[in-house]
């Protein structure tokens, strides 16, 4: 017994066997032979043939020594055979991890050995707050050493302007597994105060043709993992791009297939009809973690050209002339490429354009298109600087042109139009991309009419939204695009797409609300993610069981759901859509309701359109759009009746989901309250302000006995003038005065209200500059040269340039049907020429009040010299006081009315306090101005009186006269 045993394991036995199906299966086993026995192939036949899962005949095609143990007692010494290391078994449970013998007792562990293999991983260390320098190289190489069959570690440097990313790679030559490595990653995150990505190559086996595939062949490729993992994805890197690959019309992912035993995670992609665009390296990703395991192979395409330009000269072949011979050239052209293309030219059997004119009936050459046979169209290749596409025009049978048709398309609008086509494809659908898409669309689209946005660009557009539908259902989008999409979707109405005829108009919107829709439809939109502001476009949700929401005014209702609710409102498309109610008028607005996750086949949805929605005598049509037939519709749809006592409001109710809108002319929006409010209160008002300029006429030369005053009384009387003429103009533009003096008004009204807040101004500093500089009085011709400049010139200047800007634009610069100025949206729209000054002076006036509280409680008396002056300027800060908040709060109130969401409930709130204020401003102007001031209400108490004793009076005076003479 104290002999020495020997014992050879003799393992990675390939065994070979083949059954009668011809289908050949490979054993691997491992046998540990005493070395004082001889190992016999015959009995290593005979038992495999025992063992009840081989019943086939086997051949033993290969053995090697792959282990050699020596057993002295209770003592073992293991080497590994050349080629081969220790397993992962022996190296986390024994400690044996290099290639050195192991004294540990592991000659019974299976496998005791295993083949090497190259494995690289690739990581990068990205610092939290420090940053990364060569000491910390001694932490990363004490972790990875760990890892069984370490070789190497390396750090590649710092990333390019950067200082705390660090890239390295490592070495080993067994597969590690995924979770060693990521309590790897835990360590170094911890030591070192950073996030670590690991990518390795060697663990994942990747199955892809060897030879170059056939053109629309539809090749697959498969990777297969032996661990589990959470996630898979594929990417295709080319010369030029790097693009993650998702389900589309192209690409096909399966994440279920077919694979050995020993592998548990398994990816395919199936790419269908794989033109040249698909050639290049594919790499698939199984991500666990901070741990990626990857495996790349290059696909290789059998080209054919994708595109093929052709280019005829001339356009048209002219053989009406007996005898005359026409040289036609033909140009082919394609991309750029490396293969050798055999090029095959046919005249009749290939369409190329090429007319020829064989008869006399033919339209006559016109400017750039030359003479045409009738009944063809001519293909014009040839577009402006900066556009691609093309140009037709048809001639009819008549040998009559029509209208030139433009396909030419902006370059950048055309880049964004591929980016569509391959994201349906499946190639960069990635959120990501949609997001440069939607941006891009945005950029290109515009509202300005002379902006060289053509109707092909519109077109265009169009289609980016009707490809980018149909790619979201398969690929999930988060609301992160919706402000751009919105934003593009909204400027596309805009024009009024009067370069195309009717039925392509009707097409181009029946195309545009199926492809909001379905945007809509497959984004996921949050609660508070979906209110985007936009001209034409509002979005709103919500997930309730009772939704609730409005869209441009219109409420939408929907009950008995337990899904989201997605309501679009649209203005300006109903015009464009067909309508085949010809006794109807459309009305400017459209509703789009869209249930996700519905779970109710019966639903019921109200629509209650705002008031003035029917006009008098009208009857209103609920209708629906009919996306299969592209039509209206008013089956399921009733009117019902109101429940308010709103002028001309309609409600709607329909038992589907789809578009509504209701076929009437749309009014403007005003109440009858309102209405009264505002009439009773400028009449008040004219009557106060005419009382206010009599009384200052009468006292004038007695309250101005000062600068300072003369400034006060000047600035309030021309702040009373201009508001009497602005609130006569108000009311003088009411009850529909015709164009010409609609615009005529529109002009006083904006003058007259901006001298008026001039004057406003010009107060104001007035007051902060007597306070300020107090021994430096402010001149009288001084100050009437720069209040006149000021009060005058300066609105004038701002309404005669908004309105020539308004109209050198194109622009409108006034509404016809209220006779005021117009907003379109922030910071668009003639009505800013109004609202910017006016906001700005009433900044200025809160600023002036604060600075005159602040002088006069810091402030020492007056010298008993300026006594007059002292009580004057106490007497006008007493106005200032008063008059401010009035001015101030009206048209503050008016700004936050542009500001709250009509829902808001502060709504009628801002509307009434804003219509109240604003009309009885003149009222107002008249208790601070005369009422409240001390001086003026002496004077005018003594021209009454005096009035009134004005003959007893003068005989006193007169007899007392005499009475001294005589004396």
């Amino acid at each position: 017994m104290c002999s020495r045993v020997f014992v050879f394991l003799i393992g990675v036995v390939h065994i070979y066997f083949q059954v009668l199906a011809v289908v050949q299966d490979v054993y691997i086993a491992e046998l540990m032979v005493e070395s004082n026995v001889t190992l016999e192939a015959n009995t290593v036949l005979s038992a495999l043939r025992l063992t009840p899962a081989v019943s086939d005949l086997v051949t033993v095609s290969q053995s090697e020594l792959v282990a050699e143990c020596l057993i002295v007692g209770d003592e073992s010494t293991c080497n590994c055979s050349t080629g081969y290391t220790w397993s992962n078994l022996v190296c986390y449970s024994y400690n044996c991890c290099r290639e050195t013998p192991c004294a540990q007792n592991v000659s019974q562990i299976t496998p005791l050995c295993v083949a090497k293999v190259e494995v690289h991983i690739n990581g990068s260390v990205t610092m939290n707050e420090d940053t990364w320098d060569n000491t910390k190289i001694p932490t990363l190489q004490t972790q990875f050493e760990k890892l069984n069959g370490f070789d190497f570690l390396n750090v590649t440097g710092p990333r390019p302007d950067t200082t705390n990313v660090v890239d390295f790679e490592v070495a080993v030559s067994v597969k590690c597994p995924t979770s060693k490595l990521q309590t790897i990653v835990a360590n170094l995150e911890s030591s070192l105060g950073a996030v670590l990505q690991l990518d390795t190559f060697g663990l994942v086996t990747i199955e892809a043709p060897e030879a170059a595939v056939c053109y629309r062949s539809v090749p697959v490729l498969k990777c297969s993992f032996e661990e589990t993992t959470g996630s898979v994805g594929w990417t295709l890197s080319t010369q030029y791009q790097r693009a993650e690959l998702n389900n589309g019309k192209v690409v096909n992912l399966e994440s279920i297939c077919a694979t050995p035993p020993e592998y548990n995670s398994c990816a395919t992609v199936t790419l269908q009809e794989v033109t040249g665009i698909w050639a290049g390296v594919y790499e698939c990703g199984f991500t666990s973690g901070s741990v990626r395991h990857t495996a790349k192979t290059l696909l290789n395409v059998t080209l054919l050209p994708d595109t093929i330009d052709l280019r005829i000269s001339p356009l048209t072949a002219d053989c009406s002339t007996a005898g005359e011979t026409i040289t036609v050239t033909v140009n082919a052209t394609i991309s750029n490429t490396h293969e050798t293309f055999v090029v095959l030219w046919e005249y009749m059997g290939v369409q190329t354009n090429a007319n020829v004119i064989y008869d006399t009936t033919a339209c006559e050459e016109d400017t750039n298109w030359p003479k045409t046979p009738a009944g063809d169209t001519v293909i014009n290749n040839t577009c402006e600087a900066g556009r691609v596409g093309y140009k037709s025009r048809n001639c009819e049978l008549t040998g009559t042109w029509q209208n030139e048709f433009d396909y030419c398309v902006n370059e950048e609008l055309n880049k964004v139009s591929n980016e569509a086509d391959n994201f349906l494809k499946g190639l960069g659908a990635t959120q990501e991309v949609a997001l440069n898409i939607f941006s891009g669309l945005k950029n290109s689209s515009t509202s300005e009419s002379d902006s060289g946005y053509s109707i092909a660009d519109t077109i265009a557009s169009i289609n980016v939204l009707n490809v980018m539908a149909q790619a979201t259902a398969n690929v999930t989008l988060d609301d992160a695009v919706l402000p751009d999409f919105v934003s593009a979707a909204s400027n596309m109405l805009n024009g009024s797409w009067e370069a195309v005829n009717k039925s392509e108009v009707h097409k181009m919107s029946s195309n545009y609300l199926n492809s909001v829709e379905g945007l809509v439809k497959n984004i996921k939109i949050s609660i508070n993610g979906s209110n985007i502001p936009s001209t034409n476009l509002q979005l709103k949700s919500c997930s309730s069981s009772n939704c609730n929401v409005s869209v441009f005014g219109t409420d939408v209702n929907l009950n008995r759901t337990t899904g989201t609710l997605k309501a679009i409102g649209i203005k300006n498309l109903m015009s464009k859509l067909k309508n085949n109610f010809h006794d109807t008028l459309p009305t400017n607005l459209l509703i789009s309701a869209i249930m996700e996750n519905k779970n109710n086949s019966d639903l019921q949805i109200t629509l209650e359109f705002p008031e003035n929605t029917l006009n008098n005598d009208t009857e209103p049509r609920c209708v629906f759009w009919n996306t299969g037939e592209n039509k209206w519709s008013r089956a399921g749809c009733v009117v019902k009746p109101s429940n308010g006592n709103g002028k001309g409001q309609v409600v709607c109710e329909c038992n589907h989901l789809t578009a509504f809108s209701v076929l009437m002319a749309k009014e403007d929006m005003s109440t009858d309250i309102l209405d009264i409010i505002t009439y009773v209160g400028l009449g008040v008002s004219i009557c106060s302000l005419l009382l206010f300029l009599t009384v200052e006429s009468l006292v004038w030369s007695a309250v101005v006995k000062s600068n300072l005053s003369h400034f006060r009384h000047t600035a309030m009387v021309n702040i009373a003038t201009f508001l009497l003429l602005a609130d006569i103009s108000f009311l003088a533009s009411e009850g529909n005065p015709g164009e010409t003096w609609c615009l005529v008004l529109t002009v006083c009204k904006h003058l007259f209200f901006l001298a008026m807040f001039s004057w406003m101004l010009c107060m104001s500093v007035m007051l902060v500059h007597q306070l300020i500089f107090v021994f430096s009085p402010l001149r009288k011709r001084v100050f009437m040269f720069f209040a006149s400049i000021v009060g005058y010139v300066c609105p004038i200047l701002i309404v005669g340039s908004s309105y020539m800007y308004c109209k050198y634009t194109n622009k409108p610069y006034y509404d016809k049907k209220i006779c005021w100025l117009v907003y379109e949206k922030l910071l668009d729209g003639s009505l800013h020429a109004f609202l910017l000054p006016v906001g700005t002076v009433i900044l200025t006036n809160l600023f002036s009040m604060v600075v005159v509280i602040a002088t006069l409680v810091k402030s020492s008396v007056p010298d008993s010299s300026k006594v007059d002056d002292k009580e004057t300027a106490k007497s006008i800060i007493k106005v200032v006081v008063f008059l401010t908040p009035v001015f101030g709060l009206t048209w503050i109130i008016g700004f936050a009315q542009l500001l709250l969401d009509k829902d808001s409930p502060m709504v009628p709130v801002a509307t009434y306090s804003f219509t109240i204020l604003n009309s009885f401003q003149g009222f107002f102007l008249f208790i601070t101005g005369c009422l409240a001031e001390k001086k003026v209400r002496d004077e005018m108490i003594k021209l009454i009186m005096g009035k009134s004793n004005g003959k007893s009076d003068s005989t006193k005076n007169l007899t007392s006269t005499t009475y001294t003479k005589d004396k």
